[in-house]
């Protein structure tokens, strides 16, 4: 009984160290910032659509660059609605996104499938009329080679068909009316969250980032402090 005591103690001990090892690194890192790049012409415009918990990137459906509708179909949705301006983009885990649609539903297998690499992963593509400001939605205006930085970087997370195109999940209950999910490229864990994603989605186009992040808290801090 003792020797079941004091093993059982260590491996609490363990588990809580290993737990301030990852929270106090997701602190510092999350902190410390990727500075953008400076004197870009300022020619489109995005967003970042930032919860307590997830972060969406919100790019325009048309433009000189890209036209999304021509990939992320408007027929997926269950209204169709072809009258929509943005479109909200999100990396996360496909039993989350699909079996998860409020926290309640939340179950400890997908949990853990999702922090240790068990899953596979998803894009949630949402579509709006209108974006508004505020605390929670922060505008940033890019130069078009770096939206085409973004764009390669979003396109190459989404697995395609044998024709090249995205692969829509027809089985996934959508949220609400103008959105669908995909499948995705990459598998979520406690290292390469959602945030995560659009963390480095940022980077990759070049504007500010966190070193590293695995919670919205992270870039909400960069640009929503």
């Amino acid at each position: 009984m003792r020797k079941f005591l004091k093993y059982t103690g260590y491996t609490l001990l363990t588990f809580v160290l290993l737990l301030c090892g990852y929270l106090g690194a997701a602190w510092i890192l999350s902190r410390l910032t990727v500075a953008p790049e400076t004197n870009a012409p300022r020619q489109v415009t995005i967003y970042i659509k930032s919860s307590s918990v997830h972060t969406d990137l919100v790019l325009p459906v048309k433009t000189a660059t890209k036209d999304w509708s021509q990939t992320i179909l408007f027929e997926n949705t269950l209204t169709g609605d072809t009258a929509l301006d943005y479109i909200a983009f999100g990396w996360g885990d496909k039993g989350f996104y699909l079996q998860t649609p409020t926290w309640a539903d939340l179950k400890a297998s997908t949990a853990l499938k999702a922090a240790f690499w068990l899953s596979s992963s998803a894009v949630h593509a949402t579509y709006y009329k209108k974006i508004k400001e505020g605390k929670n939605c922060i505008k940033l205006v890019i130069s078009n080679e770096q939206y085409q930085r973004l764009v390669t970087f979003i396109e190459n997370s989404l697995q395609r068909s044998a024709t090249g195109a995205p692969i829509a999940i027809r089985t996934a209950k959508p949220y609400g009316k103008h959105d669908a999910f995909y499948e995705a490229r990459g598998r979520y864990s406690l290292f390469h969250t959602c945030n995560t994603w659009a963390n480095n989605a940022l980077k990759a186009c070049g504007q500010k980032a966190c070193w590293w992040t695995p919670f919205s808290t992270g870039i909400r801090h960069q640009y929503m402090p």
